[in-house]
């Protein structure tokens, strides 16, 4: 008895490793894809142009 109920719990604890690494995996897919998204819209033009214009507009919003 005591041999089956140890290798149910090797066997549960192996499952939650692969699920867990699994939901890693999506976890890491997902940043790169919104960070390969960023990239594309930073090397834009009219990003470009849009930056351009908020830092030339900063100083005259300021108080002093």
């Amino acid at each position: 008895m005591k041999i089956t109920t140890a290798l149910l719990r090797r066997a549960a604890r192996t499952d939650e490793r692969g699920m867990s690494t699994a939901e890693y995996a999506v976890g890491t897919l997902g940043a790169c894809t919104i960070g390969g998204v960023l990239v594309k819209i930073g090397q834009s033009d009219w990003f470009g142009d849009l930056m351009q214009d908020l830092i030339t507009k900063i100083p005259d919003l300021l108080p002093f």
